[in-house]
């Protein structure tokens, strides 16, 4: 491609223009320095794209469902900004719709350009979050809803069936990347969530950090599924063998009219019956004794207290014995215990006795009765069944965003929904792609677009060197011109 230098608002910009398919991406020049937004037109032959850049939400409808206990109070009533720029711009001009209200319930979706079924080609979901404020406890994520006659977005609910949930959730202490898939039971009809495993890897910084990021979902016919945050893969698994609770139900379960025999012995250790109590074990002996090696001190005065009521004091001149019961002086010490060793009543201090054993317990041996743990029979389980293609979900007719924030400002953006590999390839490039920060030698040669002198700075500091090491290392190469060379 070609790079060009731009002055716009200021600033320099990079424009790479690629000569195959004419598309140019314009990257932030410095950190710190805001880039402009190039609007992306929406893919023909994605069944859903959205980059917010129109004034309107004239595709979304806002959900006026109901409160089940008063019909008279709508359910959501959080508010949606769409056309409104994040608080610190990275990119000027670009927009995404904001959850605004915090501690509310919000509720918007959008019909697909036509319906997406599950057949032989993969599903391709995401979209951006911004959690301007951070966030203390609430949703970001999606709702791929399920396609339906009687789908009426109006009425977009919790209770709404959905075919796919995926998307950042966050509480307390707990920072989670939901993908949920609504799994049909073929012999009951009925359907039950299928909850994937949480990465591994520590996603607090997605939400604290008050950037931008971009969740990726990617689910194939062959029943895999990628889970991907700025490009980079946090979980990958099968929808067989990671999914909890399991799609297929094991074959067999555990008898629950089985019940454990009376004469089952399962004490894997027991007291030794041929053990007997020693004659001289005395269970009654103390755990501590008076210490015998220890005498009264000298000058213990054992019939003197250590306090004494205060001779001078006197009852308050309102006391009534009547009300208030007999005065009693506070006490001091005892004026002749003063220079004593102590007064008062005399006792040594405890120690160990030496004879305590205890409670004689028989020691404990291998039961040579034990007949193992037991565990009920296994039985055929009447619930299973096999379902080699989960892949095959419930069809998407429409995208829809079901939330409830303690933090307002949330903003989302640049959302597509398709099933090849190469739009979601463009699609990314050509959106989160103008996010990119160019590299130490791409942002020396920006910055000489608004100040011409930093070449002469970088000729001096890059180029004497090298002539003063040519100059060293071959001096008979560096010689004066002669006029006979003329």
């Amino acid at each position: 491609g070609m790079n060009t230098l731009l002055i716009l608002n200021d600033q320099p910009v990079s424009v790479t223009q690629d000569s195959n398919n004419k598309k140019d991406h314009v990257f932030r020049p410095f950190p710190g320095c805001q880039g402009v937004y190039r609007s992306v037109g929406a893919p023909a032959q994605a069944y859903f794209a959205e980059t917010f850049d129109a004034d309107s939400l004239d595709r979304w409808v806002l959900s006026r469902a109901v409160k089940e206990d008063d019909a008279d109070v709508h359910k959501y009533d959080g508010k949606w900004w769409v056309v409104e720029e994040p608080e610190k711009q990275v990119l000027l001009g670009n927009k995404g719709l904001v959850l605004k209200s915090p501690g509310r319930h919000h509720a918007i979706a959008a019909y697909l350009r036509t319906v997406h079924h599950f057949r032989d080609k993969p599903l391709l979901l995401q979209y951006e979050v911004h959690f301007q404020k951070g966030i203390d406890c609430g949703g970001a994520y999606m709702k791929l809803l399920t396609h339906s006659d009687d789908l009426r977005l109006s009425q977009f609910s919790d209770v709404t069936p959905y075919s796919i949930m995926f998307g950042p959730d966050k509480c307390g202490s707990t920072y989670k990347v939901h993908f949920i898939f609504r799994h049909r039971n073929p012999r009951t009809g009925k359907y039950e969530e299928k909850h994937a495993r949480q990465p591994e890897t520590d996603l607090s910084e997605y939400f604290t950090d008050r950037k931008p990021h971009l969740y990726s979902l990617n689910l194939y016919p062959d029943n895999t599924f990628e889970i991907l945050i700025d490009q980079t893969l946090v979980k990958t698994g099968s929808l067989l063998e990671d999914m909890d609770p399991p799609v297929v139900p094991p074959r067999e379960i555990e008898d629950p009219e089985d019940t454990k025999p009376s004469h089952w012995d399962d004490r894997r250790h027991i007291p030794d019956p041929t053990a007997a109590k020693p004659h001289d074990w005395d269970e009654e002996a103390p755990r501590l004794i008076a210490d015998p090696t220890v005498q009264r001190p000298a000058g213990w005065i054992e019939e003197e207290g250590p306090f004494v009521p205060d001779p001078e004091a006197q009852p308050p001149h309102d006391w009534s014995v009547e009300m208030d019961g007999e005065w009693e002086a506070p006490l001091i010490p005892n004026p002749a215990c003063a220079e004593a060793a102590g007064c008062g009543p005399w006792k040594p201090p405890m120690v160990p006795n030496p004879a305590f054993k205890g409670k004689w317990r028989a020691p404990v041996i291998d039961n040579p009765k034990y007949q193992g743990k037991w565990q009920p029979r296994m039985i055929p389980n009447p619930a299973y069944f096999e379902d080699p293609q989960p892949f095959r979900m419930s069809p998407v007719g429409a995208i829809g965003f079901e939330l409830w924030s303690l933090t307002g400002d949330v903003l989302f953006d640049n959302i597509l929904l398709c099933d090849d590999l190469e739009m979601a390839k463009r699609w990314t490039e050509d959106t989160w792609g103008q996010r990119k920060t160019p590299g130490i030698l791409e942002q020396l040669l920006l910055a000489t677009a608004k100040r011409p002198w930093l070449w002469g700075v970088y000729v001096f500091t890059v180029g004497l060197p090298i002539i003063l090491f040519v100059s060293l290392m071959w001096p008979d190469k560096v010689k004066p011109c002669n006029k006979s060379d003329v």
